[in-house]
C-alpha cells in the first residue's frame, strides 16, 4: 500500500506540543507559501534557503530575494541563509549529466539539499526539520521522504514526513502567490531543468508553427 505521508504530518501536527522548533528547506517562495500556511500554527518555523542546484547567480538571489520579502510581508517564519554552494551540487550531480530530469540525477539533489538541512537542524537545536519539495507536483514524495527520514536518523533529529501538494496544497500556493505577487519560476534551478523546460519552449512554437 503507498504510504499516506499527508496523513503521517496531519497526525504529527495533532500531536506535538505548539511552538516545537522546526527547520523548514525552503525552495524557493512560492512553494513555501502553502508549506508554512499548513505549518505556522503549529511549529515555530525557521526557514532554510540551501539551493546549491541553481546554476545562476542572478536567478539565485532574485528567488533568495523574494523569499526573504514574503517572509517579511507574513511573518510567518525566521530566515535561515547559507552560502550558495554550486560546487556542491556539482559534485552531487557528476556522472549523472545525461539522466532525464526527474531520474537519479533528482534523487541525489533532494539527498544534498536534505542532508544539509538535517545536519542544520541538529547543529542549531531544531527538534523537526521538513522540505518544501514535496509541493510541487514534479517531484517524487516517495524518494523526498525516504531520504528524509534517513538524514534524520542520521543526525538525531526528526523528519517530518509530508506530501503538501495533497489537499490542495499545489493549487493554494499559486493563489497565495498571486495575492503577494511573488516570482514564479518555470524550472527547477539547474542548467539541465532549464534546458528541458527551453527545448519543451521551443517544440511547441514549432508545433505551433506548423498549424
Amino acid at each position: 500500500m503507498k504510504e499516506n505521508y499527508d496523513k503521517k504530518m496531519q497526525a504529527v501536527c495533532g500531536s506535538v506540543e505548539k511552538g516545537t522548533k522546526l527547520l523548514l528547506h525552503s525552495c524557493c517562495a512560492p512553494c513555501s507559501s502553502a508549506c508554512l500556511e499548513a505549518l505556522k500554527d503549529v511549529f515555530a518555523v525557521t526557514v532554510f534557503y540551501y539551493n546549491p542546484n541553481i546554476d545562476d547567480e542572478g536567478e539565485y538571489r532574485k528567488r533568495k530575494a523574494e523569499q526573504i520579502r514574503f517572509l517579511a510581508e507574513t511573518g510567518w517564519a525566521d530566515f535561515l541563509d547559507c552560502d550558495h554552494d554550486a560546487a556542491a551540487f556539482a559534485r552531487a550531480a557528476a556522472g549523472l549529466e545525461a539522466e532525464p530530469e526527474r531520474g537519479k540525477r533528482c534523487y541525489r539533489c533532494y539527498a544534498l539539499r536534505l542532508e544539509e538541512t538535517a545536519r542544520t537542524a541538529a547543529e542549531r537545536g531544531f527538534s523537526w526539520f521538513c522540505t518544501t519539495l514535496s509541493l510541487s507536483p514534479y517531484k517524487n514524495a516517495d524518494w523526498i521522504n525516504e531520504l528524509g527520514g534517513a538524514a534524520g536518523e542520521r543526525y538525531g533529529v526528526r523528519f517530518l514526513p509530508s506530501d503538501f501538494k495533497k489537499r490542495g496544497g499545489y493549487y493554494r500556493s499559486l493563489d497565495l502567490s498571486k495575492e503577494y505577487g511573488l516570482y514564479r519560476q518555470d524550472f527547477c534551478g539547474c542548467s539541465y531543468s532549464r534546458a528541458e523546460v527551453e527545448k519543451k519552449r521551443a517544440e511547441r512554437k514549432t508545433d505551433g508553427a506548423g498549424i
